[in-house]
């Protein structure tokens, strides 16, 4: 098992951050990317470890829950974001990470996961 794969129980983020977070059932706070520029690009979540890792890093990591395992984004595609700024949201139930993003951030090969089915357009 590759240490990618091993969730992480007991982070270095740093607690004051840590203790603003408000967490799922799964220990994980929703993470918004967007685009220097203002484009809303992909949502990802994050626990303590990730967020820390990116906080650390500068380079946007998220807990994936199909695969249960770190992903740093661009490792695999070489689609890397490189983060900008993390913002947390007033609830602490949200993270807004603006980053620029090389290459499509979208798995599927768009630039944003947000482009396929628009369910309202108003004039």
């Amino acid at each position: 098992m590759s240490s990618a794969s091993v969730r992480v129980t007991e982070s270095a983020l740093d607690p004051a951050i840590a203790a603003r977070l408000k967490r799922d059932a799964d220990g994980l706070v929703c993470a918004v990317v967007q685009s220097r520029a203002g484009e809303v690009l992909m949502v990802g979540w994050m626990d303590d470890e990730a967020l820390h890792r990116t906080l650390t890093t500068g380079r946007g990591t998220y807990w994936s829950r199909s695969r249960q395992e770190y992903w740093v984004k661009g490792d695999t595609s070489g689609h890397v974001q490189h983060v900008h700024e993390v913002r947390l949201d007033c609830d602490g139930d949200a993270l807004l990470v603006v980053v620029d993003q090389e290459g499509p951030a979208c798995h599927t090969g768009t630039r944003t996961c947000f482009d396929t089915d628009v369910l309202l357009a108003a004039d």
